[in-house]
């Protein structure tokens, strides 16, 4: 069994490569050819934090998973990460374990991934200015993932905190210097989405965290952190003025979101009006961006197909790399 670790895998395995990986695994979800539950969820109520559990298999990759995902949104305040994680790769002919993955890492990466490829998919080609709201633990994934796809001229980054903003800021620019996207602080979230072609909203939210009046027409939202239903990191007076919404998972979002579940029930829009998944897009199935006035919103709270597919690739580049450590 080979056990990898962050370093070793940033050694074998870029972001462009999780956008890709991400890409088959919203394509093979959508198509049916997985078996996908929704994930299992304990709440750690007197912490403040969940333990969830998510089974994957898909027939025709010869593999499946199981990520163990541990989120502790408090934990932020501590300066500690949000979320620990381990994804075990399995080898669906044998039963062998083939790999234990850093889980966190892995997270980062397919959900940074998704929202690389609902702009890749769904972004205007000549997009300029991009927001981000929200500096936690995924957020630097996130920023990776949106300078990867569509060559920005900046960023901007806001959060509650001032003092992590700018620390955000100041490490990303290092980071991501090879990708000459200037990202800077946002003293308000109005200021970071004025004008911005693209935006992530990335926290632990329970009431929007933007104003929809401040979203330009031709603006693509990709609101990543409304994992559970009693979150709302999107204004939901977005969605009756966009022209497609696409989601991750369908049933997923139905049942965990509360950026649509809390519009739903209010009447804000209807179920008829969200457009279908972002793998029906990728099918064929599905138009995406037909003009370059549509706005279009995204919403993702992660499947196990992304853990799957992504440790999948990086295991084969691993093993053809001879990367990681074996434990027999």
């Amino acid at each position: 069994m080979r056990l990898l670790n962050k370093e070793d895998i940033v050694k074998v395995f870029s972001m462009q490569d999780a956008v890709e990986s991400v890409k088959e695994a919203f394509l093979l979800y959508s198509q049916g050819k997985t078996e996908n539950p929704l994930r299992t969820k304990i709440p750690a109520e007197k912490y403040g934090g969940n333990l969830l559990f998510m089974p994957t298999y898909a027939e025709e990759t010869g593999y499946a998973s199981l990520k163990i995902i541990n989120i502790y949104p408090q934990n932020i305040s501590k300066d500690r990460p949000t979320s620990f994680a381990q994804v075990v790769l399995i080898d669906a002919g044998s039963g062998e374990i083939l790999s234990i993955l850093d889980g966190t890492y892995v997270t980062q990466l397919r959900t940074g991934a998704a929202s690389g490829v609902c702009f890749d998919v769904l972004g205007r080609q000549d997009a300029r200015i991009g927001a981000l709201i929200g500096t936690g633990g995924q957020a630097e994934t996130q920023l990776a993932a949106m300078v990867s796809v569509r060559d920005l001229d900046v960023v901007r980054v806001h959060d509650i905190s001032k003092e992590r903003t700018t620390a955000f800021v100041k490490e990303m620019n290092e980071k991501l210097a090879d990708y000459e996207t200037k990202i800077v602080a946002a003293d308000s979230a109005d200021e970071a989405v004025e004008d911005a072609d693209l935006l992530i909203t990335v926290t632990p939210s329970k009431e929007p965290v933007f104003d929809a009046s401040k979203c330009k027409k031709g603006i693509t939202i990709s609101c990543v952190g409304a994992y559970q239903p009693d979150m709302q990191e999107m204004d939901p007076a977005i969605l009756p003025r966009a022209s497609k919404i696409f989601l991750d998972s369908k049933s997923a979002v139905l049942e965990e979101s509360g950026d649509i579940l809390k519009p739903l029930s209010v009447g804000i829009i209807k179920e008829q009006d969200i457009t279908g998944e972002i793998g029906d897009v990728l099918a064929g199935k599905r138009k995406g961006r037909e003009s370059d006035d549509e706005i279009i919103v995204f919403e993702t709270v992660g499947i196990g197909m992304q853990d799957l597919i992504t440790a999948k690739a990086i295991y084969e580049k691993a093993v053809a790399e001879d990367v990681g450590s074996q434990w027999n």
